[in-house]
């Protein structure tokens, strides 16, 4: 189905007008339609452009889903799609070159995963307005064609049942990096039990292998009490490092993360991990040493892919995929801990607002979203 421009703009300054709004002049770059989906994409050439369809409140967006009768109308802006695409193009720059130059190292596996994300990572650029997870993987898992699956595993993702991780763990999964899932337990005042109950389900419906690792935590929560350090910093270091080092011990050569800010040159780097070494260990350590540092530094490096980041994904591309897994819903962070810290000492939600504009102004979280996430640290006051 083919919408007029004009006639759709007629129809929202005609909504605009009923509800009490002025009527202004907005500029219509494109008009998408999926019929199978019954989903409407409106590509503005500017923000301001598309405020004014979206309304205060949504309430102009709103009503012309309803007036139209269709099922959901996404309102964006051609500006914004010009940053997701240049950085799209600098990820999908970063990784061809990673992988041609590491071909010889890479094992046949981990070399295929990675093809695959770059496939992706294309297909996206090609259909920038319009391009939806969820229906591409749909079609792909009904057509002869999907992607090869390693035969072992090539990727360990770090799952905090959290949306972002989840995505990537689904991604991961889904583009055959046949992917270990690991959760690090600090215990329930970090890992609530309804964060357990996403983890359980989405490795139990993706048949992914899953360990949870206990991970004593007590010095960094008795330390957050002192109101001298904000948790989150210290928090993703232990998990990165503990992590890191399940991935060491067991050979596998790629770490996945659900970081969305570190795109393009950084989506994906090698990492090379200081394993601490027990005193027993160091007196076993003979003379030849030295000629073995140079084989020490490669055996413990490990690749580390910020796979949302890659992709240039935002929190709305994010939750329309995980939506179709049942996962648990939930408002703020959800950190007991972070909450904690927050009602002792108010100053450290500054720290918190900070992360938060951060993945604003990246263009992964929406202004209302963004909003949410902040009122959310004062309404547990």
């Amino acid at each position: 189905m083919v919408y007029d421009v004009n006639a759709l703009l007629n129809h929202i300054n005609k909504i605009r007008r009923e509800i009490g709004h002025e009527e202004v002049n907005i500029d219509i770059k494109e008009v998408l339609y999926d019929n199978d989906a019954n989903e409407m994409w409106i590509i503005t050439n500017d923000r301001p452009d598309k405020s004014a369809i979206i309304g205060k409140g949504g309430w102009v967006v709103g009503r012309l889903r309803e007036e139209l009768e269709i099922g959901s109308i996404h309102v964006e802006s051609h500006s914004d799609f010009l940053q997701k695409e240049y950085r799209m193009n600098l990820s999908l720059n970063k990784l061809n070159s990673f992988v041609n130059e590491n071909k010889e190292n890479l094992d046949y596996g981990s070399f295929i995963a990675l093809n695959n994300l770059i496939d992706i990572l294309k297909i996206k650029l090609d259909n920038l307005y319009s391009f939806n997870f969820y229906n591409y993987f749909k079609d792909l898992d009904e057509s002869p064609y999907g992607y090869f699956e390693a035969e072992k595993p090539t990727a360990i993702v770090a799952l905090s049942g959290g949306t972002d991780s989840s995505f990537s763990l689904i991604l991961a999964k889904k583009l055959g990096f046949n992917p270990i899932a690991i959760t690090v337990d600090p215990g329930t005042i970090v890992l609530p039990n309804q964060f357990r109950h996403n983890i359980d389900k989405l490795v139990e419906e993706l048949d992914v292998p899953h360990e949870y690792i206990e991970v004593d935590y007590s010095e960094l929560v008795q330390e957050s009490f002192t109101g001298r350090f904000h948790p989150c910093g210290r928090c993703s270091k232990i998990i990165e490092e503990t992590v890191y080092k399940y991935a060491l011990e067991n050979d596998v050569p790629i770490v996945i993360f659900g970081d969305m800010l570190a795109t393009g040159s950084q989506c994906i780097t090698e990492q090379v991990c200081n394993l601490e070494e027990s005193d027993e260990e160091i007196d076993e350590i003979d003379e030849n040493r030295q000629s073995d540092v140079d084989n020490g530094v490669e055996n413990n490096k490990v690749i580390r892919l910020n796979l949302p980041a890659s992709l240039s994904v935002s929190k709305s591309e994010n939750k329309s995929l995980t939506v179709h897994y049942n996962l648990n819903k939930f408002k703020g962070f959800g950190c007991p801990l972070l909450y904690e810290v927050h009602k002792k000492f108010p100053h450290m939600k500054r720290y918190s607002i900070q992360r938060i504009l951060r993945e604003t102004r990246s263009g992964v979280l929406e202004p209302g979203e963004a909003l949410d996430l902040i009122w959310s640290f004062y309404k547990t006051d």
